[in-house]
């Protein structure tokens, strides 16, 4: 392939060998006009890169290291590599989820193992030039369980949502420069609830799906309020959840009018329809995955691409346009241990 033939192309993080994985580093893999994909090779390598986010604007990666404890920026070189940008910088433990102001001035992580949210700002040219450790979670039901930080979402009105699975607690923050994150407001979800990954609806709802009960949590502002309020609770599944289950990541389609959520264990893609006038999710059909342990997927365009951790692979199924619904396994594409995916800029 050319650069001229001007295919998009997705990063893939990876668990490699100090964390037990099969991968080597972050991927590059280009797309097909026909939805297949191809492997393009390791684009640098990194230990356990489990989560990437893209720069806005400019050619950079950032990703965690979830068992060096770090971040660290990689700039593109030539049409399928990265090297890194500068030196990494610490995190905290377990560092899993790593999300790019749409602005770019700073990034966020989350860090499972110590409950940290962390806030980095960048210079002009993306760099990373200070570090910012927000206030720790103190648990709203019983506090005596660890905060688990998993992950953060950009706001469209520039507020920060994050998630703390071992609170169920969702954490709103405002962006002070210079100084980090400012607590906004909390919502608090019901006890072992473990909320896991989110996203904003172009209306401003917030889906959040919880790992353990494998359910979808509804959050809107009220009328003359900036504050979240839970508004809807509801099972991700249309087939229930199963013994060993655990509910991994939500994307929504390009029109706003579906969801899909990833479980892990019976190994599924959940398709939900989203509900214009409540805000609200009601479960379709579910399907096989494809392999095993769906931990991360993402929509693009007619395409749903899902990266599972442990048969080493990504699926491609393409999605009905009217329905929303996915076919039989469109492509099948060898990864090792791929955990996280990323359009390029």
């Amino acid at each position: 392939m050319t650069p001229s033939e001007n295919r998009p192309l997705i990063w893939s993080g990876s668990y490699t060998a100090d964390s037990g994985g099969h991968g080597a580093g972050i991927g590059a893999i280009s797309v097909a006009s026909d939805g297949t994909l191809a492997w393009q090779g390791t684009a640098v390598k990194a230990e356990s890169p489990s989560f990437i986010s893209v720069h806005p604007t400019l050619p950079l990666v950032y990703a965690v290291g979830e068992s060096t404890q770090t971040v660290r920026a990689y700039r593109r070189r030539g049409e399928f590599g990265l090297e890194a940008a500068r030196d990494p910088w610490p995190a905290g433990e377990a560092a899993c989820h790593v999300a790019v102001d749409p602005q770019g001035r700073f990034l966020v992580v989350a860090c499972w193992g110590d409950g940290q949210v962390l806030l980095y700002e960048l210079d002009n040219d993306g760099g990373i030039t200070a570090r910012f450790p927000a206030a720790p979670s103190m648990d709203p039901h019983d506090g005596g369980r660890p905060s688990r930080a998993h992950a953060s979402l950009m706001l469209a009105d520039g507020r920060i949502m994050t998630t703390d699975l071992g609170h169920d607690l969702l954490r709103v923050w405002n962006y002070v420069p210079g100084s980090g994150l400012s607590q906004d407001h909390e919502v608090v979800l019901p006890k072992d609830s473990g909320p896991r990954h989110l996203v904003q609806h172009p209306d401003g709802t917030v889906f959040v799906v919880s790992e353990y009960s494998i359910e979808l949590f509804t959050v809107r502002t009220g009328s003359g309020t900036t504050q979240f309020e839970l508004v809807g609770q509801g099972p991700a599944t249309a087939g229930g959840a199963q013994e060993g289950d655990s509910a991994a990541e939500i994307a929504l389609s390009p029109d706003g009018n579906h969801a899909y959520v990833g479980v892990r264990g019976s190994n599924r893609i959940c398709v939900l329809q989203v509900d214009g006038e409540l805000g609200q999710l009601r479960p379709l059909m579910d399907y096989p995955s494809g392999g095993d342990w769906p931990r991360h997927h993402l929509v693009r365009d007619c395409w749903l691409h899902i990266a599972h951790e442990r048969s080493h692979d990504v699926t491609t199924f393409r999605l009905d346009p009217e329905s929303g619904l996915p076919g039989e396994v469109h492509h099948r594409l060898v990864a090792g241990s791929p955990t996280a995916l990323a359009v390029a800029s």
